[in-house]
């Protein structure tokens, strides 16, 4: 399959901003494609070729690209760089310069949908010397045969920027529309998987029954099941009328995976840190049976006893040099609160057996290994809930969690059968999309914050400027992650790829005409950094609606 012929797609996809079209286009071309093929696509509409979770990357930074496009084109790397500038994407810049080109390739052969897929996962595998120069005749082999609309596309999904508006979503609704299957056995395929390669071929091979067959495996981690904002204890029980009470700690929560001899933990983006945790790989190893079980937690930082706050733990599971020079300055401690394959598949399962099982699996004799703090919560001892509730907040952790304890676990999902009750005002995780450099003293650094919510379609609606909250030096952090993925700057605004993800609490949510989503926050305030979520974690604008009919 010629390459060309997704690129027409790709193009077909960024001309439209409606979800439903771009749903059809992506549904019409799949029904054309052969197994081998269509498992390449499923990774390639998201602008990757390696499924989410995996550690592997293609790893190339926009200069070594640009460097390749001179090469190409038969111009100076200071042309493509001004070319990028002008254009404000390396894609569109490819498209002037391919216009100009002065080199031509005899004797090429038309690129091709598995030539390029393997040619850039080739390029996660290059390591030791004279591995630039090896990489750049990769990069340079595929754009000397392209055309300029493949170049476009490829240096993007090289730089990881297709910019096409497919997400997730619309690519599980185009699976389910091209083979002719329930939405929510694609759905669940995905959350279990994490990688549309195997659904796409699975959905064209085998159908429905073929997705429903696909199950967990340790080794592959599953998003996580999220909780939303918790009205009143004495509302939510009688609701639920049996539920699993437990601390809420401000921690990072972990997914850990035991496949055979093999231990991996993933964070909640199904990010890899298993080599910045040795230690907590060994309380895995010897307090956990060496069978296979996928398990989830929090691990928090600690001292003298007490917890604390989160940017240290992110610290210490970013950490990737110096490992154990953190682990005796940032102890760990560990909070297991469910497990979600014990030898096999137990997500089905209520909640309170997958609880049983974890109890009876985990050995807690040392302290940092531990259950989470939590109790039976029924409408008959309402009291007690907020005395867990009053305990957890005095031990300096967030509040609790309230949990259903008939259901079972529902990856990727945000609902009622989970619910966080927190002391502090509610927060969203938002991404910035530009900014406003400050005046004065602060003249050299962005001060105000434009942040967005990630609509239906993926893409992200502004919302509110956040400018409080901020001390100097993460304030000069931030400005200069921005520098590093600004698209343009005029005067004192500056416009940025969406990549950084902040927390931000607020007093209120209003309406207001001035922002995409026709809503704003009152006093709006930044938490935190979140470097443990990506621009598809980011909360939605459904979400914003919902707390703004709640109020």
């Amino acid at each position: 399959m010629k390459y060309q012929e997704l690129v027409d797609v790709y193009s077909a996809l960024e001309a439209t901003t409606k979800r439903l079209e771009k749903t059809d286009i992506i549904a019409e071309y799949l029904k054309k494609l052969d197994a081998d093929t269509i498992g390449k696509v499923g990774l390639l509409l998201l602008g990757g070729v390696f499924p989410a979770w995996s550690s592997e990357e293609i790893g190339i930074g926009a200069k070594l690209v640009e460097r390749a496009v001179a090469e190409a084109v038969g111009t100076t790397q200071a042309k493509v760089e001004d070319a990028v500038r002008d254009e404000g994407d390396i894609g569109l810049a490819c498209i002037k310069l391919y216009s100009k080109k002065s080199q031509m390739t005899f004797f090429s052969q038309p690129l091709t949908i598995n030539f390029v897929f393997d040619s850039l996962q080739k390029l996660s595998k290059i390591s030791g010397s004279r591995s630039t120069n090896r990489k750049i005749s990769i990069i340079l082999e595929l754009l000397s045969q392209a055309s300029a609309t493949e170049a476009k596309y490829l240096t993007r999904t090289i730089t990881e920027e297709l910019r096409i508006g497919v997400g997730d979503g619309i690519v599980r609704d185009a699976i389910a529309q091209a083979f002719d299957i329930d939405k929510k056995v694609v759905e669940r395929a995905q959350m279990l998987t994490n990688d549309f390669s195997v659904v796409a071929r699975t959905a064209l091979l085998e159908g429905a029954s073929g997705l429903s067959r696909l199950n967990l495996t340790p080794g592959t981690p599953v998003k996580p099941m999220l909780a939303q904002l918790s009205l009143p204890v004495a509302e939510i029980i009688p609701e639920m009328g049996t539920a699993i009470c437990e601390t809420k700690y401000d921690g990072i929560r972990l997914q850990v995976h035991r496949n055979g001899n093999e231990i991996r933990i993933f964070t909640r983006r199904l990010e890899n840190i298993t080599h910045a945790l040795p230690e907590i790989v060994e309380l895995f190893d010897e307090y956990l049976p060496h069978d296979d079980y996928i398990v989830e937690g929090e691990v928090i930082a600690t001292r003298d006893g007490k917890p604390l706050p989160f940017q240290n733990i992110l610290h210490r599971v970013r950490r990737k040099y110096n490992v154990e020079e953190a682990m005796e300055n940032v102890p760990l401690k560990l909070y297991l609160f469910d497990v979600l394959y014990y030898k096999e598949p137990m997500i089905d399962e209520p909640l309170m057996t997958r609880r049983e099982t974890l109890e009876n699996i985990v050995d807690t004799s040392v302290d940092e290994m531990n259950l989470s703090t939590m109790i039976i919560g029924t409408p008959d001892n309402i009291d007690e809930i907020e005395e867990l509730f009053n305990s957890s907040i005095a031990a300096h952790h967030e509040g609790i969690m309230i949990k259903d304890a008939s259901e079972p676990y529902i990856p990727g999902i945000r609902g009622k059968k989970m619910l966080k009750y927190k002391a502090e005002p509610e927060t969203l995780d938002m991404i910035i999309v530009g900014g406003t450099y400050g005046i004065g003293k602060r003249g050299d650094f962005v001060g105000s914050y434009l942040v967005a919510l990630r609509d239906e379609n993926d893409e992200f609606k502004t919302v509110a400027y956040a400018a409080t909250g901020l001390d100097d030096a993460t304030l000069e952090y931030l400005t200069g992650k921005m520098k590093e993925i600004e698209i343009t700057t005029k005067g004192r605004e500056i416009v940025v790829e969406p990549k950084i993800v902040l927390e931000i609490a607020f007093s209120e949510i209003v309406e207001s005409p001035e922002y995409e989503t026709g809503y704003s926050l009152r006093f709006p305030v930044v938490k935190n950094i979140r470097k443990d979520k990506g621009p598809m974690d980011v909360d939605t604008v459904e979400r914003l609606l919902s707390m703004y009919k709640a109020q």
